[in-house]
């Protein structure tokens, strides 16, 4: 099955030709069905793949294969080969990216069904998909960071989906030149790692890395701007604001590309790396200190948001801040643990939250919502199963693989896990907030509104149903010893952070003490639903209109995300725009274009005044012939 690799990216790929090209000329149930089943296909694909790399760990072995695909390139001694990895890591993100990936593509074919760019919305999904396909198959940092801008490019193209609406136009720009502020990083660290250690290939590159030691410099160099790289892709501070702004897009693009794939990008790439980190403990704990900020601040700002999307938006922003917290402190199962896990209940509640909008006719503002859950009980009870989820409520995924995390900042340092515990007892409340505002209470929309409610046809309630089981049953993939468990994720992924593992300090910590932090997490989380419940549904506390002057100075802070966007634009985007008209009026205009514009206007001015010489009269002419020749005698005199 591994000789089949290459197959997995291609069919997207080639979904993406066909649909592009006749995107105009198909039926749009054949364009869903070519769309839905490139997919499908990969996925199998992917099945079979993972079944031998699965089969691999079960016989002892490492579960490692590589597929050489071709030749690249050759620059002097210097040889890059387009070349795919497949280990532990890559086979569990084939299968979370086909996987869910089908999913999203199923509840597209029903919620895009009416709009006018249907074949290009598909075109654009399975062009993603091979992108992404390549970012975790590519078995050097060169193929990763194609496949990293090319998801890049997907995003802003599906951003920018509806981008007759300006303002859809400039989150799509604005996702753009945010993760190319990250993407330099990437590249620079590319040209730093080629010229230390001779190749791109992770299997050279990492042993090499593995030998120097603890605090090298270099990799405190390479690591930190591939960190940079990261919190572009994975929405981490200074560069998150693009993220929230990046609902804009259809929804289900906010499920796919902004929850459950190319966001974890960033993680995927420093777990693929883990040991360059590792033995950079000043970058690792730069990552924890971002990522457990940005879990809280994000957080923070969720609390007061009415736009249901927006909401799920930061809570994507803050659930991604807890899996760079889990890598920080050396938790790279419980990183990736929380990647799956947070793939499965943020794309259902996006796909729930894309159920509500479809009902409510398009309406995103939760004070307009509100007794849902009668006229949509599939979309409330599979949204209430990942609520549960991402509150970190026991026994579901959210439970295992937030408080490993947590487990793991208890250990290196409390701070963080207060932090991180703030950060959970805040989702709680916003997620509940979210769930009660929604779908309890009277319903607060119109008369058309209410009469057009209806739950959603079963392509887009399949999918929430799947997304609502593996959220329910996901967190039992690693169980931690303290619950009876095997960590089945930790020693199937132990091959990939081996060298991490030979170097690290291991995770030592008493059963008794980690019965108390779930307890408090588990307790924490319940009693903030709480809070939630008596605030929105008890007082039927309903949020004020935007500009209401009773609201206090917190709530003003949070509802207006901190004012990081105008921070920016004072700091970067008006002095950028001064700058750019300067050089476009002064530099420009007057310099560069006076100087070519002066000499053509020279030339054109010699031209006028020369033709005059051609005027058509022979007396003229013989007029001047003679000048000529009294001037040739006259030179001829003095000369000779």
């Amino acid at each position: 099955m591994i000789e089949l690799i290459w197959t997995i990216p291609l069919i997207p790929l080639l979904g993406f030709v066909v649909l592009g090209l006749l995107r105009n000329q198909l039926p749009r149930p054949v364009i869903a069905v070519i769309g839905c089943g490139v997919i499908l296909v990969s996925f199998l694909l992917s099945c079979g793949i993972f079944k031998e790399v699965y089969d691999a760990r079960q016989l002892g072995e490492s579960g490692v294969f590589s597929k050489e695909i071709f030749n690249w390139f050759n620059v002097g001694s210097f040889s890059l080969n387009l070349s795919f990895l497949v280990d532990p890591l890559s086979a569990i993100m084939l299968l979370i990216i086909t996987g869910v990936g089908f999913l999203i593509h199923l509840y597209s074919s029903c919620y895009m069904l009416h709009d006018d760019g249907f074949g290009k919305y598909f075109s654009y999904l399975n062009l993603f998909i091979f992108f992404m396909l390549l970012l975790v198959l590519g078995s050097n940092y060169l193929v990763m960071f194609i496949g990293w801008e090319g998801v890049g490019l997907c995003s802003y193209l599906l951003i920018g989906f509806w981008f007759k609406n300006s303002s859809y136009a400039k989150a799509a720009k604005k996702a753009f030149v945010m993760n190319r502020i990250g993407d330099l990083g990437f590249l620079i660290a590319i040209f730093f790692i080629l010229a230390n250690f001779g190749s791109l290939e992770y299997s050279e590159v990492l042993p090499k890395a593995a030998l120097l030691p603890m605090g090298d410099s270099l990799l405190l160099v390479i690591t930190l701007l591939l960190f940079v790289a990261a919190t572009g892709k994975s929405a981490q501070i200074p560069l998150f604001t693009w993220l929230p702004d990046a609902m804009a897009g259809p929804t289900p693009v906010s499920a796919l590309i902004h929850a459950a794939t190319m966001v974890t990008a960033g993680i995927y790439m420093i777990a693929r790396s883990n040991i360059m980190f590792t033995l950079s403990p000043i970058t690792m704990q730069v990552i924890a200190i971002i990522g457990v900020a940005t879990a809280l601040i994000a957080a923070f700002i969720a609390i007061t948001q009415n736009d249901i999307k927006k909401v799920l938006a930061y809570s994507t922003v803050s659930q991604l801040g807890y899996m760079f917290l889990g890598l920080g402190v050396g938790a790279f199962t419980g990183a990736f643990f929380h990647v799956l896990t947070h793939a499965f209940f943020k794309a259902l509640l996006f796909l729930g939250a894309g159920s509500v909008i479809h009902a409510m006719s398009s309406e995103q503002d939760m004070r307009s919502m509100g007794g849902l859950k009668k006229a949509l009980p599939i979309t409330f009870i599979t949204m209430m199963i990942g609520t549960v989820a991402i509150a970190g409520i026991p026994p579901l995924s959210g439970f295992f693989s937030k408080d490993e995390i947590l487990a793991y900042a208890f250990v290196s340092n409390p701070v963080f896990w207060v932090l991180g515990f703030l950060g959970a007892l805040c989702t709680a409340f916003y997620m509940f907030r979210l769930m009660y505002l929604t779908f309890y209470g009277k319903f607060r929309g119109t008369k058309e509104q209410e009469h057009h409610l209806h739950e959603s046809p079963w392509q887009m309630t399949l999918p929430l149903i799947i997304l609502a089981i593996l959220s329910f049953v996901g967190g039992a993939l690693n169980i931690p010893e303290a619950l009876g468990g095997g960590h089945w994720l930790k020693e199937f992924l132990s091959p990939v952070f081996a060298q991490t593992n030979a170097v690290a300090t291991p995770f030592e910590l008493s059963h008794s003490t980690e019965y108390i932090l779930m307890a408090a997490s588990a307790i924490g989380a319940i009693i903030m639903a709480f809070v939630a419940y008596q605030k929105y549904m008890k007082k039927e506390d309903i949020p004020q209109a935007d500009g209401a002057t009773e609201q206090s100075g917190l709530y003003k802070l949070s509802y207006n995300k901190l004012y990081v966007d105008e921070l920016y634009a004072t700091l970067f985007v008006k002095p950028l725009n001064g700058l750019s008209k300067f050089f476009h009026r002064v530099v420009e205009k007057s310099g560069v274009d006076g100087l070519v514009n002066g000499i053509g206007d020279l030339f054109v001015s010699s031209g006028k005044g020369v033709r005059q010489l051609q005027s058509g009269h022979v007396g003229f002419y013989i007029f001047m012939m003679v000048i000529g020749v009294i001037a040739f005698m006259l030179y001829g005199l003095f000369t000779i």
